[in-house]
């Protein structure tokens, strides 16, 4: 792993990350057909949890295996599981920008990100809570309970390399270090996923600005796709925190709209007459309206190399929401 910067303060990722989090008792004892299927070298089994929205951008949630085409390098691939329940398990690592561009955004963020924990939540779920800002930190590691949660919400800081009495949104040549987003999605996705089974998911809050992260945008996609995991992005942006700082760079969600389509997420944008919970309740009612994928691909070489998959409805009114593709096993 590279050697990313974190903070040496509390439980951190740079220390914590690299021992997988036990699952409480119950996870471990959880019965074969309450499991959704993840990448699994021994059976040689894909998944793909997809989302199915209209023209209109409302999501379906009634289709059929038989509605579906799959692909995997233009290869017609056979789906042998095929779930559309919404309580399969879920793991959420939630990803919060506390960087000097989101200081007055922090405090609505840590009453809609409590709700959004103490409503999606349920018995078999787990979440974890990572800041990041000039470093990456980890205020929660994994619990199903919305009180921890909470009490690691609390700690949500500004966390800038930037210093002064008036601070700017972006660092300047003599202090490079800001907003490391990737290096926070990618110790998220390879030390906190990769050992998880079930649904998993990474939900992003920031303005989609990297500056400082040692890893390029490229490497935290890979670590997603091989802990498996979807990347969703809340664009939220400060837009007075840009005003005359000096920077004409503006802000875009290319990088999160990147990461997300990447890995079969999705971006939602945070605006006046969208605020943040609105936001979560979309997110919601989205995870817990995926169809759960599996199939065996005819290509049965382990080389490590990563396979494109397309899958598509009949019906071409429909868009599906997948993640792009997968690495395969390499062989040993």
């Amino acid at each position: 792993m590279p050697n990313l910067l974190v903070r040496p303060v509390v439980a951190l990722l740079g220390s914590v990350l690299l021992i997988p989090a036990a699952r409480p008792q119950q996870q471990e004892q959880k019965p074969a057909e309450d499991v959704s299927p993840t990448i699994q070298v021994e059976v040689n089994l894909v998944s793909l949890l997809a989302s199915v929205r209209d023209k209109h951008g409302a999501l379906i949630n009634s289709l059929t295996k038989d509605d579906f085409t799959l692909t995997e390098d233009g290869q017609t691939q056979t789906i042998k599981y095929f779930t559309k329940e919404t309580d399969l398990p879920l793991t959420i690592g939630l990803l919060v920008d506390v960087s000097a561009s989101q200081r007055n955004l922090i405090e609505i963020e840590r009453e809609a990100a409590y709700q959004f924990f103490s409503q999606v939540l349920r018995k078999k779920d787990l979440a974890f809570l990572i800041s990041f800002g000039e470093d990456a930190e980890l205020l929660q590691d994994f619990t199903s309970s919305p009180r921890l949660l909470q009490a690691g919400l609390s700690g949500l800081r500004v966390n800038s390399g930037v210093q002064g009495i008036h601070p700017g949104p972006v660092p300047t040549v003599g202090q490079p270090r800001g907003t490391v987003l990737y290096d926070a999605v990618y110790l998220a996705a390879s030390d906190r996923m990769t050992h998880e089974v079930g649904r998993k998911v990474l939900v992003l809050i920031t303005d989609g600005m990297d500056e400082g992260s040692r890893l390029k945008i490229d490497e935290a996609i890979r670590a997603a796709q091989k802990a498996d995991c979807v990347i969703y992005s809340i664009y939220y942006v400060d837009q007075s925190a840009y005003y005359g700082r000096g920077y004409f760079g503006g802000v875009s969600d290319s990088a999160l709209r990147k990461m997300s389509e990447e890995t079969g997420g999705h971006v939602f944008r945070v605006e006046r007459k969208h605020p943040l919970p609105d936001v979560f309740k979309e997110l919601q009612d989205e995870m817990r309206s995926q169809y759960a994928i599996g199939y065996t691909p005819t290509n049965e070489k382990k080389d490590g190399s990563f396979r494109r998959v397309d899958l598509r409805t009949n019906d071409h009114n429909l868009k599906v929401q997948v993640r792009k593709g997968y690495f395969a096993a390499a062989e040993k």
